[in-house]
């Protein structure tokens, strides 16, 4: 897996994810696939864009929109990915655990900055437990064939 992190977001989001970007230390190296102003724009072509490398590179990413739902809607149309939303470390925590979510999805407009951080940082800390769960995500990529 790669030491990358792909961010990307949509306008309302955007605040976020830059203070999000600079909170990750030098031993990652970081993508952002935009938005890179607050010009409106369609949160589907961010989250494509970020689920088309997370899935090339085998490494997380992080998307932000403002309620975090339509990003989570958009990447999990990708087969293979497994995106989350998560409001709390408790979350982010089983979706790596449980479900070995590779995508973190959250809302600007519902969690404030120093919760996303910690929540993040439990994300990308957080490993696969495997064993019964591997067997759950199996059944998962079955519904899509």
């Amino acid at each position: 897996m790669s030491n990358a992190v792909i961010f990307g977001s949509d306008h309302a989001g955007l605040n976020l994810k830059k203070v999000l970007m600079g909170r990750l230390d030098e031993k990652r190296t970081i993508i952002d696939v935009g938005t890179e102003d607050f010009s409106s724009c369609d949160y589907p072509v961010y989250a494509g864009r970020l689920c088309k490398m997370v899935l090339e590179m085998d490494c997380p990413g992080v998307l932000i929109c403002g309620s975090g739902i339509g990003m989570s809607m958009a990447a999990n149309r990708f087969r293979g990915i497994r995106a989350a939303l998560c409001g709390n470390e408790y979350m982010a925590r089983m979706s790596r655990m449980h479900n070995n979510a590779n995508v973190l999805c959250m809302g600007e407009r519902i969690i404030g900055v120093d919760l996303a951080g910690s929540i993040m940082d439990v994300f990308l800390e957080t490993g696969f437990e495997g064993g019964r769960h591997s067997k759950r995500l199996d059944i998962l990529e079955e519904i899509n064939d």
